[in-house]
């Protein structure tokens, strides 16, 4: 995840680069985007519909933002979690699987800790498989891979974090010290 400091911009020649948040040439690539994936209220039909959740790229190190996600979604979901990883075994003692195709079923949708190149690849195994939703992460943008993964029928959605808009439609966003702006006299069951 990039912080708020900088952001990771994919130039047009398809290398990645660092560049400071508040700076000119982040705002004009910013403003470049003309992709909009789905509003608030479809990634919360996608997130309710959805009983299983594959993440490509997943990671066995505590430090990755893929690690976080799937510790959140194992213990705050009911949602069935597959790992995708060809290079680790397990992860958070559950197997990995060295591709979607290996999975033991298609997941609802397909989470991507990947770099933008990689997207385009990715959505080809998510059509591949038949799955229907791809979630690329927070920080990660591919405008191209969106648009095509679209023409192909899937539902994209992009640098948007799956655990924030899942903890947010959920009321959980205040664990980690975040404000929901949502007041309720409802207890959230755990």
């Amino acid at each position: 995840m990039s912080t708020s400091q900088s952001q990771t911009t994919q130039l047009p020649n398809g290398l990645t680069c660092e560049i400071p948040a508040s700076s000119p040439l982040a705002k004009l690539l910013k403003s470049q985007r003309t992709w909009v994936g789905p509003d608030a209220k479809a990634r919360l039909a996608i997130l309710r519909d959805a009983k299983s959740i594959a993440i490509v790229g997943a990671s066995p190190n505590p430090a990755r933002s893929s690690y976080f996600v799937a510790t959140y979604l194992l213990q705050s979901s009911d949602y069935r979690v597959y790992f995708v990883n060809p290079m680790v075994d397990e992860i958070l003692g559950q197997k990995s699987y060295k591709s979607l195709a290996d999975l033991p079923e298609v997941p609802d949708i397909v989470d991507v800790f990947r770099k933008a190149s990689d997207i385009p690849s990715v959505i080809d195994e998510v059509l591949a498989v038949g799955a229907k939703t791809v979630w690329v992460q927070l920080g990660i943008w591919n405008q191209d891979a969106a648009i095509y993964g679209e023409s192909q029928g899937l539902t994209v959605v992009m640098d948007r974090c799956l655990k924030v808009e899942h903890a947010r439609f959920h009321g959980g966003l205040h664990l980690l010290g975040f404000d929901t702006g949502v007041i309720t006299a409802r207890k959230t069951v755990r």
